[in-house]
């Protein structure tokens, strides 16, 4: 299983190189310091959410309401910045509404016996429903001085929310591999009627992989605010799918029970990088979309053909 694991990861590692190396050649704009910081700040938030993601997929569910509570978590810390909050309480306003929308998830799967499809569809439409509501689909702006700094600044050229995510990556690779839950999270996926008869309590997994990935939706959220200078209620549209393909080109499964956090951000990585390439090229939106529908079809199809085996 671990070998498995490892060249799934070396497997797609190499599909980056080769991907890098390809745009390289037909663009040369493409390799430089600046484009691959570039497509390192792209590749941030779409990461850290599909770090949340790894985990729900890891234990057979999926969340669709990521996009939403992307929104909804940075409209609620700039209107609480606007009411004349103090920027730390109004982030941490911001983090409890996203971990809030990701335990309706949990309980909702968990205690309700809902679809996770059905469920995180539902929370998807009424966050955002309510988000354009409360703002009438106004950007929030005036945000409180200095806040733009968050997202804005540097250490050592590396632009902050990389360094953000690369702490994320660290400490939820340690959750995943090193922990109890961790070891719950691939037990529920892989068999949760097992897991139950073992005494994992299943219900506390779910509450706390949707818990998670709201957690973090939330830090996206917030750090796409800081990068904006505002609070956008459209925010996020379409994260969903970027994040499912990150995790499922990472070589998780689907069906649960495999999975990576690294995977994830090489799943990532390729998802911004062939966006970046084919923006060199003068590839037209429409085009983009097409072609990272494929990538994701030929990574579910290759996982349908493990899962066979």
């Amino acid at each position: 299983m671990k070998k498995n694991k490892i060249m799934q990861q070396l497997v797609t590692f190499a599909s980056l190189i080769i991907m890098i190396i390809f745009f390289s050649i037909t663009s040369s704009q493409f390799f430089s310091i600046t484009n691959f910081m570039t497509i390192a700040l792209q590749t941030a938030i779409i990461g850290i959410i599909a770090i949340g993601m790894t985990f729900v997929i890891i234990t057979g569910g999926i969340d669709l309401s990521v996009g939403s509570i992307v929104a909804f978590s940075g409209v609620i810390m700039g209107m609480a910045m606007k009411a004349g909050i103090p920027t730390i309480l109004a982030i941490i306003l911001g983090l409890i509404s996203g971990i809030a929308c990701g335990i309706i998830n949990g309980l909702l799967v968990s205690k309700a016996n809902l679809p996770p499809f059905i469920t995180t569809l539902g929370l998807m439409m009424i966050t955002r429903g309510l988000v354009l509501a409360i703002t009438n689909g106004i950007p929030v702006s005036g945000l409180n001085d200095g806040f733009d700094k968050l997202s804005g600044g540097t250490v050592l050229g590396i632009p902050n929310p990389v360094i953000y995510l690369i702490i994320i990556t660290a400490i939820f690779s340690f959750v995943l591999k090193k922990t109890v839950i961790g070891k719950y999270t691939y037990a529920v996926g892989s068999n949760e009627a097992a897991s139950k008869l073992s005494g994992v309590n299943v219900d506390k997994v779910k509450l706390f992989v949707y818990g998670l990935s709201g957690f973090l939706c939330a830090i996206s959220g917030i750090l796409l605010a800081s990068r904006l200078i505002s609070a956008q209620p459209t925010e996020g549209t379409g994260y969903e799918m970027d994040a499912v393909a990150a995790v499922v080109i990472g070589g998780a499964s689907l069906m649960g029970g495999s999975g990576s956090i690294l995977g994830t951000i090489l799943g990532a990585f390729i998802m911004s990088t062939l966006k970046n390439g084919l923006n060199m090229l003068n590839v037209s939106g429409f085009w983009q979309q097409f072609a990272i529908g494929v990538v994701v079809l030929v990574a579910v199809y290759i996982d349908s053909l493990k899962n066979k085996k």
